[in-house]
This record gives structure tokens, C-alpha cells and sequence, in this order.
């Protein structure tokens, strides 16, 4: 392994390569995604509202449930419910 200015240059090299084939990887799986997204507002659905869904079940429960309270208490605030 090269060492150019104390940086071995194979190595990092390898890590560099490694990197930029991950964030291909991750333009295509982000264009895979558009194109589900695209194909579920073709059919009906409103991908607002499923972007919401997705994130939401990314959540812990209890987090989710304590996000949900304030936004219940925030729109109790501002009287926005009934």
C-alpha cells in the first residue's frame, strides 16, 4: 500500500470507491421509490398521506403516541378541533 503525505492511498481509494458505488445504489433505489409512489397516485391514492403512513410506522409506538398528544394538544390550542 502507498503512503502519499501519511495517508495510505490504496486504502482510501477503496473506501472512496466503496462510497460512490453505495450512493448509486441509493439514486436508484430512490428513483425505485418515486416510481411505487407514482404508481399509487395513478391508481387513487394520495402519497401525502402515504408519506405520512410510512414515517409514522418508522416510529416507536411510544414515540408515535407522544407526538400524536401534542398534536392533539396543539390543535386543541388553536382551535382546531370540534
Amino acid at each position: 500500500m502507498a503512503d502519499v503525505g501519511g495517508i495510505a492511498a490504496d486504502r482510501l481509494r477503496s473506501l472512496i470507491e466503496r462510497i460512490e458505488r453505495l450512493e448509486e445504489e441509493k439514486a436508484g433505489l430512490a428513483n425505485d421509490i418515486r416510481e411505487v409512489y407514482a404508481e399509487a397516485k395513478g391508481t387513487g391514492f394520495d402519497t401525502k398521506i402515504m408519506r405520512q403512513i410510512v414515517r409514522l410506522r418508522k416510529m416507536d409506538a411510544n414515540d408515535r403516541q407522544e407526538q400524536e398528544s401534542l398534536l392533539d394538544l396543539y390543535k386543541q390550542a388553536l382551535g382546531l378541533v370540534e
